[in-house]
């Protein structure tokens, strides 16, 4: 174990809430487009926006262009749901460990299998083709939906394992509540 049951769940939570808060964005960045608020350019813009914090940092350089594909808003998503899926295993949690793994895997496939010459994950000149835009809206629902569900289920084992654990260590148990 690398640290707290409890303290596991709380890291996890963050996580899951920090990643539902970022598929929330692409929903309405994808609904913006689909209604025509915004044109395709500024919605992939968007969506596959490189931290400009880190673009600053390295400018021009040659690193900044070997980095680009790793700065998108998608990789920080694949590295959250990772660490999760990885916190579950090295914990032995390992319900919770194959719930994840599937949706980390997705993720990493879909990181992977960008085309070498798009921009990103969602790129303008073929978010239009073939229904993608739909099928980017279904995929970053089921995120969506599945870190909503992991999110509570988090908060259950948290409340759970505050329960078990003793607040004040050394203290004896006067007997009251033993059947919990």
């Amino acid at each position: 174990m690398i640290f707290n049951e409890t303290i596991l769940f709380i890291v996890s939570m963050i996580l899951t809430g920090v990643l539902l808060f970022l598929f929330v964005y692409y929903i309405i960045t994808l609904s913006d487009l689909e209604c025509d608020y915004i044109n395709a350019q500024q919605c992939c813009h968007r969506l596959n926006m490189v931290i400009e914090k880190v673009k600053r940092f390295l400018g021009s350089s040659q690193l900044y262009y070997k980095l680009n594909l790793w700065l998108k808003w998608n990789i920080p998503a694949v590295v959250g749901q990772g660490i999760v899926t990885v916190c579950f295993l090295l914990h032995g949690w390992f319900l919770l460990f194959t719930l994840n793994l599937p949706m980390a895997s997705w993720s990493s496939y879909q990181v992977l299998k960008i085309p070498s010459g798009n921009l990103g994950l969602y790129d303008p000149m073929e978010i239009h083709n073939r229904g993608q835009l739909k099928n980017h809206m279904r995929d970053v629902l089921i995120k969506m939906a599945f870190h909503l569900v992991a999110f509570f289920v988090y908060l259950y084992c948290m409340i759970v394992s505050m329960l078990k654990t003793d607040p004040i260590p050394g203290s004896q148990p006067s007997g009251e509540f033993d059947e919990f």
